[in-house]
């Protein structure tokens, strides 16, 4: 009778868990994605938000100063889009602004300096695109106008104040009046495009990263493509911009590969990496930068450092030329200081790289080489389970699904923190597994998914 009851017990865990992995009616795909420097931000499609990692300026907007290794959520419904690079930024579906984080240099444009734990509203209403970097932060008016506050070290935010140490304004003020259609920040410079596809610039340009050999500074926008550009990513001393015929571009610093030209030489002038079929670029915003793209075709690819992992790869080699990450089916990509985050056609969300401020939102604070699944989607994964029982102690049951692929098992004891066992394929279209465990044991439950 014993025996009998906790195999019940079993039973109902298991399939609980393998309905979180394979997704369920009642769950929400993922929908957007943003990785700040040490910390990691979804929206599901019921407009709510979520994060994770590190929070020590209150930066995950929860109200605590507390690091978070599972996703937790920040607001019910409403949030349309996320900026990380703390401070943080999102947008509602009312075209209202929102901030927390880091406030030390104004970047949250609130009138003060101090940080905020919890979202703070800004603007109520008429923005509709935000981005940001390290201490400062954008946005984009309905209007076409770009606005910008928070810390203005060489001449970041265009507005033609010195580029000597220490200058910020803690109000949005405005740097372009009219047509600026997309906006990226980092560290170093900032980056935005024009209804006319021209591409403009502010900031440092030590390596060339605005096109200008004398390397010099810049506090007022200068034009550094005059048409075709439709893309743009930024991160310190590096730029990567797509153009209207599908071709990605880069310059700037490349001491890591980052450029992907095959070389790790700066480039002071736009070079060519890819030449058709890339949709989608972001760069990292750390010193040694990496960087990743999508090609029509679904598929992930990255270059640059990798030290930690950040490119999926399984390996923590630099690439000096493009590397393919997951061959189809990813749709999203964001970068931090050190990790990835990636979505998939079916709202799951995935990630590789840093780990120890639980930005991963895996349950661990391990790093990992190799995608990893962090909120699965709401399409069926195709993956069952059957022929469950506990004998002798030992846990075992049978994964049916698509042939080929790979299963990635973990076990909790309260559906919170999981634990990775095994990632194996299923070969033909079936895997046994077998988990060995105390007769005592107390509640455990497995979660079975796909890897890409």
């Amino acid at each position: 009778m014993v025996v009998k009851t906790l195999r019940q017990l079993l039973k109902h865990c298991l399939l609980a868990a393998l309905l979180l992995a394979a997704g369920s009616g009642h769950a929400q795909s993922v929908t957007k994605i943003a990785a700040g420097g040490w910390c990691s931000f979804f929206i599901k499609s019921n407009g709510s938000l979520w994060a994770m990692g590190k929070n020590d300026s209150g930066e995950l907007g929860d109200g605590t100063l507390t690091n978070h290794f599972i996703p937790e959520q920040i607001v019910a419904a409403g949030v349309a889009a996320i900026s990380a690079h703390d401070p943080n930024l999102f947008l509602k579906t009312d075209g209202g602004l929102w901030g927390m984080g880091d406030n030390s240099y104004g970047g949250l444009g609130d009138g003060t300096t101090t940080n905020r734990n919890s979202p703070e509203l800004i603007l109520s209403n008429g923005v509709v695109a935000v981005s940001g970097s390290n201490l400062r932060s954008f946005f984009l008016k309905s209007d076409g106008s770009l606005w910008g506050m928070g810390f203005s070290d060489y001449g970041v935010l265009g507005d033609g104040t010195s580029t000597s140490s220490g200058n910020f304004t803690n109000r949005p003020e405005q740097i372009v009046s009219s047509g600026v259609v997309a906006v990226a920040g980092a560290f170093t410079h900032s980056l935005f495009i024009k209804s006319d596809g021209s591409l403009w610039g502010m900031g440092d340009n030590g390596y060339g990263e605005l096109v200008d050999t004398t390397t010099n500074e810049y506090d007022r926008p200068v034009q550094i493509i005059s048409s075709g550009v439709t893309a743009v990513a930024a991160a310190d001393w590096f730029t990567l911009f797509i153009k209207s015929d599908g071709s990605l571009w880069g310059m700037g610093y490349n001491g890591q590969g980052q450029l992907g030209d095959g070389t790790t030489t700066d480039r002071h002038s736009p070079v060519c990496i890819v030449s058709n079929g890339v949709t989608a670029v972001a760069a990292g915003d750390e010193e040694f930068g990496h960087s990743l793209f999508l090609k029509s075709d679904g598929s992930l690819w990255g270059m640059g450092y990798n030290f930690y992992g950040v490119l999926g790869d399984g390996s923590a080699v630099d690439r000096s030329s493009p590397v393919k990450i997951v061959p189809s089916g990813v749709v999203t990509v964001a970068t931090g200081a050190e990790h990835t985050l990636f979505l998939k056609t079916d709202g799951s969300l995935w990630g590789m790289g840093y780990n120890a401020d639980g930005e991963l939102g895996d349950g661990t604070l391990n790093n990992t080489n190799r995608p990893e699944l962090i909120v699965a989607g709401v399409s069926a994964t195709n993956l069952t389970a059957t022929n469950w029982a506990f004998a002798n102690k030992l846990f075992r049951f049978t994964l049916t699904g698509p042939a080929g692929s790979n299963a990635v098992i973990a076990a909790s004891t309260n559906l919170l923190t999981w634990t990775p066992l095994v990632t194996n394929p299923l070969g033909s279209g079936t895997l046994s597994f077998t988990d060995a465990v105390a007769t005592n044991f107390p509640r455990r439950f497995y979660r079975a998914a796909l890897t890409p």
